[in-house]
């Protein structure tokens, strides 16, 4: 699986310095550092896109914080360095959009006109190589929790994953903190740490991102709907307190493009643009 990105990777690099790049460039005298904020589920493709992007962009270094989506927006409020913020549902930007309705305290560090709709995702049920405890559904993940016969690994409800799990426990009336009373579940701090614990068997199966299931090789059995746990979209946008907004704003268009659509797509990501 992680050998279809490289490939895909070196391609697009290629006949993106073949070819040019239609983005702004960062000014030669004055090189720049532009701070990234992204969701943890973002590492692979945002990472492979740096290489194209600081490719046709000399004047450009791309300095990543991965994480959670919750960490990174408390990390933004509390005044860390950051150009573009990029999370794993729109909860987190909105609670730093002043134009949100859903902004309860009042946080301004969304730069106007520059937020968009990126991409869409989908909740994965994952499970170790050779699927030992056989689950093949949701439903029958749901059968098997109350049953108190496999262990499941999600997200802290401060994740974006972790989130969108509780939804699908909601709509199994499943009650968590019974189960987890009940010694069935198991938590990560971000989608990666749930990710790792699944490749590693040390879990039944686990709740993450098809996009993180198929950069792990992980074997994804079933998937979760709208109506189970609601849409899967990364809100984008230029933050008010960028040094570099003019760079800022470019990147962000790049990652529109047509060359970082076939990587977002290549894992499982669904372009939105909107």
């Amino acid at each position: 699986m992680k050998k279809t990105l490289k490939t895909l990777l070196c391609l697009l690099t290629a006949l993106t310095l073949c070819c040019g790049c239609a983005f702004a460039e960062a000014p030669a005298e004055e090189p720049v550092e532009l701070i990234v904020f992204a969701a943890a589920s973002m590492t692979e493709t945002m990472t492979a896109l740096k290489m194209i992007y600081e490719g046709t962009h000399p004047g450009v270094t791309i300095v990543y914080n991965f994480d959670s989506s919750g960490t990174l927006k408390t990390q933004i409020e509390s005044g860390a360095d950051c150009d573009v913020f990029i999370s794993a549902a729109p909860k987190q930007m909105n609670q730093l959009d002043i134009t949100s309705d859903a902004n309860a305290d009042g946080l301004d560090f969304v730069q106007q006109g520059t937020r968009i709709n990126l991409l869409e995702n989908k909740v994965a049920l994952a499970v170790p190589e050779g699927n030992p405890k056989g689950i093949e559904s949701y439903d029958a993940l749901a059968e098997a929790l109350q049953a108190g016969s496999v262990l499941l690994a999600m997200g802290n409800s401060d994740v974006p994953v972790g989130q969108y799990t509780q939804k699908i426990f909601a709509f199994y009336g499943l009650d968590e903190t019974a189960l987890a009373e009940s010694g069935v579940l198991t938590y990560g701090s971000n989608v990666k740490e749930v990710t790792t614990q699944v490749s590693e068997a040390a879990v039944d199966c686990g709740i993450i991102y098809a996009t993180d299931a198929f950069s792990a090789g992980l074997t994804v059995v079933d998937t979760a709907t709208a109506d189970m746990c609601g849409q899967v979209i990364y809100p984008a946008a230029v933050l008010n307190i960028s040094r570099h907004p003019e760079i800022a704003q470019d990147f962000l268009t790049f990652l529109t493009s047509e060359t970082a659509d076939a990587v977002f797509e290549a894992v499982g990501f669904s372009p939105l643009h909107e």
